[in-house]
């Protein structure tokens, strides 16, 4: 007789997490639930609340009566997530840490400890997603080294599994999923994929976690926690975060999070001033701070005002006074190399250099029609159909085609706003990195540098 196979699933303290493990234990797998501990409160003066969903998490595994493990990943959060969300901001982009969590966290640290430490034939999280292989698929998959080099041969990794998007179209999360590496998704369920969340709320109630189910959802940061994000780098929770339940890494406590992000960044103060006629509207603390697209909330002024541009050498914030203002609105974005999932790149990318498919670089936004445009280096020129609001430095654009998540690039260009274009300013020299304006090096112009 076959011994049952075993799954680690990642435990956060919430419900998602803890009705996957139920699923799991009745399929007749081998369940260890593991709790990750990514963000030390002894680094801060207020309450971390990670103890309590830790305790949440081993009542979870005393309800289902299964092996409970805790994990302590502060240092590599700190080095591969905190450092780069710290050093993005400096560079005035807005970075998506739940994203690059998941990629170094999650699918990595936890999945490789799962597998070498705990003798895992798989690992689970409680993520709405799904993948193309069957349960039984994924038990069979053994560890293959993906290639290095820009273009691997298609041939070693056969049958890539591509992810897929959750049946719940709404708390669909293969946006957080989209720099997920091959070999940790091939070796990876999702119970929740094909599942609504009312369901798996309804799941958890017939089923004594209760103390999961009435605990609220949690929409911030996943080391920050919900809070006043203009005193916490403002407005990163406007692009979406990945927390639908209680993190792991709640973050610095209840106490101002501008006094918190200025123990790790120097105020930088400069002035707010009209994209339209250059006049001098206020002053604020740190250009990094702001977010394309987020209001600015300028001392004195009744009207809103909305940031469309940062000049990070003069440290000037250029906003402009209508939440629509053209300035707002660009049509063009230039990527990093792309983390492609399945196949790195599509085939009709690399035979055409170009390809339609879709993106959005928001959670839950509306998926935008566009074209890629590849260039040697990897790296990719997405031209919307039409303008897209508050295209965003930092951020990461993930492309979509049909159901399957083919992966994502971090924005690191943007072509000229639609008030540019109308003024007939725009920059002959190109988009620059870490500038809101300029095309001449758009696709078509030649060779990417």
């Amino acid at each position: 007789m076959q011994a049952a196979r075993h799954v680690v699933c990642a435990l956060s303290g919430g419900v998602d997490s803890a009705v996957a493990a139920l699923l799991l234990r009745r399929r007749g797998y081998q369940v260890t639930g593991v709790f990750m501990k990514n963000w030390d409160p002894l680094d801060e003066h207020g309450v971390c609340t990670a103890d309590r969903d830790c305790e949440d998490a081993y009542r979870v595994c005393q309800i289902l009566d299964i092996p409970f493990h805790q994990v302590s990943y502060v240092k590599e959060y700190w080095n591969d997530v905190f450092s780069d969300f710290l050093n993005e901001y400096e560079k005035g982009r807005t970075p998506n840490p739940d994203i690059v969590c998941n990629k170094h966290i999650k699918f990595s640290c936890f999945f490789h400890y799962a597998m070498d430490n705990l003798g895992a034939d798989a690992v689970a999280t409680g993520h709405y997603a799904r993948t193309s292989l069957e349960d039984e698929e994924v038990f069979q998959q053994k560890h293959i080294k993906r290639p290095e080099g820009l273009f691997r041969n298609r041939f070693e990794v056969r049958n890539a599994v591509k992810l897929l998007q959750a049946a719940d179209s709404f708390k669909d999360q293969t946006f957080f999923l989209s720099q997920v590496p091959q070999d940790a998704l091939r070796r990876t369920l999702f119970p929740l994929g094909g599942l609504t969340k009312a369901f798996v709320k309804k799941i958890a109630a017939e089923n004594r976690l209760h103390h999961v189910l009435q605990k609220k959802e949690s929409m911030g940061i996943c080391f920050v926690g919900k809070r006043n994000f203009e005193n916490f780098i403002l407005q990163v929770s406007v692009l979406g975060c990945e927390r639908t339940e209680p993190s792991s890494c709640p973050g610095p406590g209840p106490h101002s999070n501008e006094v918190f992000v200025f123990q790790y960044l120097q105020p930088r103060p400069g002035k707010f001033v009209s994209i339209e006629d250059n006049k001098v509207l206020g002053t604020h603390r740190g250009w990094f701070l702001y977010t394309l697209g987020q209001r600015a909330n300028i001392g004195g002024l009744r009207e809103p005002w909305y940031v469309v541009e940062k000049d990070g050498i003069k440290g000037d914030v250029f906003v402009a006074p209508r939440t629509d203002h053209p300035a707002l609105y660009r049509d063009l974005l230039r990527t990093n190399r792309v983390h492609w999932i399945a196949d790195e790149p599509p085939t009709a990318l690399v035979r055409n250099k170009m390809m339609e498919c879709q993106f959005r670089f928001r959670h839950q936004m509306a998926l935008v029609p566009c074209v890629l445009t590849l260039n040697q280096d990897g790296t990719v020129w997405v031209t919307a159909v039409k303008a897209v609001r508050a295209l965003t430095l930092g951020q990461f654009a993930v492309f979509y085609k049909g159901d399957e998540c083919l992966g994502s690039g971090k924005i690191l260009r943007l072509g000229p706003s639609a008030y540019t274009l109308q003024k007939g300013k725009s920059k002959s020299t190109g988009a620059t990195e870490g500038s809101g304006d300029g095309s001449g090096d758009g696709p078509g112009s030649g060779p990417a540098l």
